[in-house]
């Protein structure tokens, strides 16, 4: 199972926009998609209220996996947001 270690780039944090975001994108993905901190428990990526229960915060890294077909394109699909600020004006 592909994984990918990225820094969360809003300034909130994955709550409220950025979590809907990415739960939207890892849900369009044939792949399932999960995402851990540090050394916690992975929640689905597609959960808005599993994202929001990690606790990510600005800066903070996190480690994206996916399984199935399609794996790689879909880890490259949720990296980029948690990489970018969408809070930023």
């Amino acid at each position: 199972m592909p994984e990918r270690r990225v820094t969360v780039a809003s300034k909130v944090g994955l709550h409220a926009r950025p979590a809907a975001l990415l739960a939207k994108a890892a849900a369009e993905q044939p792949a399932r998609v999960t995402i851990r901190k540090g050394d916690g428990a992975p929640v689905e990526a597609s959960s808005v209220l599993g994202l929001m229960t990690l606790g990510a915060m600005h800066g903070d890294e996190v480690v994206l996996a996916a399984d199935g077909e399609g794996a790689d394109a879909a880890l490259d699909a949720v990296a980029a947001l948690v990489e970018t600020d969408h809070d930023a004006g």
